[in-house]
């Protein structure tokens, strides 16, 4: 079944590289983000990997817990952290689910129900298996990217839209195209005109249903 926005997350119990626990449990009450990879030890993956272990403080700042997934074995994990740490000059401290048996990226929709992992295999085996999934606290998916093998994911983009669906959770606003942290936002249309004032004070209509205010709070 295809996973969409706003469908639950399942609550599958996942093997990493440090230990297993539930989805669900592991995420609690903070933001997620699930970034998946078809292989350990790949080039523009370990790249990704890096750049999400630089990023740390951010994610941190903004409550928000991470988790890869890769086609191997927990153990070829730790190995492969090493490289990454390596790369990056900083540390993997985010789990990373062990999904040789493709469970995982099967039940995420990642791989059709028949695939399976040849003698000899290669990335390009799973090469699907390249998606950021972007949770609430609710556990349900907020934001899904998909990638091909040779584009490495823009992870200022990633904060960017977290910041947004973090702006935007529960609030009756939008975020206009290329919004950053700060700048106006954009007033819902379940908001009447007198209501909208009434929540956000100054609104500045630029046409009937586009009405910007300031960032609220």
């Amino acid at each position: 079944m295809a996973l969409r926005i706003n469908d639950t997350i399942p609550n599958l119990t996942v093997e990493t590289d440090q230990g297993s626990f539930a989805l669900h449990d592991w995420i609690g009450d903070s933001w997620a983000i699930l970034f998946s990879h078809p292989k350990d030890f790949t080039p523009v993956c370990t790249t990704e990997f890096g750049a999400v272990a630089q990023l740390a403080d951010e994610w941190e700042k903004r409550g928000t817990k991470v988790i890869g997934l890769s086609v191997d074995k927990a153990e070829e994990h730790v190995a492969w952290k090493a490289d990454i740490e390596s790369y990056a000059g900083a540390k993997a401290g985010f789990p990373i689910i062990a999904d040789d048996s493709l469970e995982v990226s099967k039940a995420l929709d990642m791989l059709p129900a028949e695939a399976y992992l040849p003698d000899g295999r290669t990335a390009a085996d799973s090469a699907s298996v390249r998606v950021v999934f972007i949770i609430s606290p609710d556990k349900k998916i907020q934001l899904t990217m998909y990638y091909p093998m040779s584009v490495g994911r823009n992870f200022a983009e990633v904060l960017r839209a977290l910041d947004a669906l973090q702006a935007t959770y529960e609030t009756p606003i939008a975020t206009p195209a290329n919004w950053v942290q700060g700048e106006d936002v954009i007033v819902a249309l379940s908001l009447d005109d007198k209501q909208a004032k009434e929540k956000f004070g100054e609104v500045d209509a630029k046409l009937p249903y586009l009405r910007m205010t300031k960032m609220p709070g």
